[in-house]
């Protein structure tokens, strides 16, 4: 008639059908909680949605700037003394025109310059204008509620720069936030690779260097951006992918993906975004033990170690063309060998590629990025009447649209793992 003796019986005696019964009882508890936890989240994206019905009108999620004179906003746009702002945000958007009309009006607003990609898998910055104005944006952006749970402070670099660093403000709604060239409904960015802070990623690179036979090495360092960034400036021991555009990387793994089974690959870009779905892309293979990409990107890395494996300029879609944190100029005059890593476009107009020439080259009059191009340009200028070439750049047509590797690239201290000669803009 005790308790005890009841426990002691129940013990003994029912033990299977106990075990049983709270099996059961923790799996209807673990059903309402997940339910109720379901419906919190519900509640909350709904009062987030509602707030924004409630408020259609642009105007209304823009900041009141009436306590600041006008010259204020516009003064400090130059170079020196203004602000480049990169930043991204991978979430779900489900009325992206509003977005690009809102972002718009904000820029506007701020006398912002650059490029707003927005989707319906988020949004894809690159502004600037006076400090200012981009305090201003990055605080109108943290309370917006479609990115008030997403984005953080740090998820906005900062550079040197200004409206000038951009011709225009171009805002648009695209299927992509960044050019990769698959669909979104194919390829989510919520399966992306392990990130790993700067430090985080500092480390594996030094234990990655210090292995000495890195060919043998179970672990790929991986630069995911086009060759003509990685040409002035690149982790040391990378592997340098010979592409011109992003849209191409699916591609380079397809055509090489030797390269990565059963290997750690270590991945890093600009700022993040292309790692973001680049990684989610090699994840889907299934051929390497793991994937990690590098949070915020170089420019993040850059920040907290600016004298550490990254060596040479950080390149930038802008007008600045290069962000230089150390001295290291790893590239070389086209023309004459000389260490140079100043971009210039190519002088015949019709031409988008970008050329490595140093002043000496240049006072002779290479100018241009190929024979092809600097024979266009002379005959353009002899007979101005005739306003339009056919774009055949030499050195466009000779690079392979997306390189084999033959084997694993041979790595030299300090040197990216394949890097050709070459030039091209996107």
């Amino acid at each position: 008639m005790s308790q005890t003796s009841i426990h002691r019986h129940v013990a003994t005696q029912h033990a299977d059908e106990i075990c049983h019964e709270t099996a059961s009882v923790l799996k209807q508890l673990a059903v309402t909680l997940s339910t109720s936890k379901s419906l919190k989240s519900a509640d909350k994206r709904n009062s987030l949605k509602e707030d924004l019905t409630h408020n259609r009108e642009v105007s209304a999620w823009l900041p009141d700037t009436s306590c600041f004179r006008p010259d204020e906003l516009i003064s400090g746009q130059g170079s020196d003394e203004g602000e480049v702002l990169l930043y991204y945000c991978y979430c779900d958007l489900e009325d992206p025109d509003w977005v690009c009309a809102w972002q718009t009006a904000l820029c506007q607003l701020l006398h912002l310059t650059g490029k707003v990609r927005i989707a319906t898998e988020g949004i894809n910055g690159t502004v600037g204008g006076s400090k200012l104005a981009t305090r201003l944006y990055v605080e109108v952006m943290l309370s917006c509620p479609l990115f008030k749970n997403y984005l953080c402070k740090d998820d906005f670099k900062t550079s040197r720069g200004g409206a000038c660093c951009f011709p225009e403000l171009r805002v648009g709604v695209f299927e992509e936030i960044v050019p990769m060239g698959i669909s979104p409904n194919k390829l989510s960015y919520k399966k992306p690779g392990i990130h790993l802070s700067p430090g985080e990623f500092h480390k594996e690179v030094e234990e990655f260097l210090s292995r000495g036979n890195q060919e043998q090495s179970d672990t790929v360092l991986l630069d995911c951006r086009n060759f003509y960034e990685s040409k002035i400036g690149r982790f040391q021991g990378c592997l340098a992918p010979d592409i011109r555009k992003f849209s191409y990387f699916p591609s380079y793994v397809d055509k090489n993906l030797e390269l990565f089974k059963e290997k750690r690959v270590l991945m890093y870009c600009t700022g993040g975004i292309r790692c973001e779905r680049g990684s989610a892309y090699l994840k889907a293979k299934g051929v390497c033990k793991e994937v990690f990409q590098l949070k915020g990107g170089i420019h993040k890395y850059l920040e907290e170690f600016p004298d550490g494996f990254y060596r040479g300029k950080l390149f930038v879609f802008d007008e600045r063309y290069a962000l230089s944190y150390n001295s290291d100029v790893v590239s070389e005059c086209s023309y004459c060998g000389a260490p140079w890593d100043q971009y210039k476009l190519c002088s015949t107009p019709q031409c988008r590629q970008l050329v490595l020439t140093c002043p000496a080259c240049r006072g002779q009059g290479f100018t241009a990025c190929c024979v092809t191009c600097q024979d266009k340009g002379s005959r353009q200028a002899a007979s101005p009447a005739q306003s339009s070439f056919k774009e055949e750049c030499e050195c466009t047509a000779r690079r392979p649209r997306v390189p084999r590797e033959l084997s694993q690239p041979e790595r030299l201290p300090g040197g990216p793992g394949r890097v050709l000669v070459g030039r091209g803009h996107s």
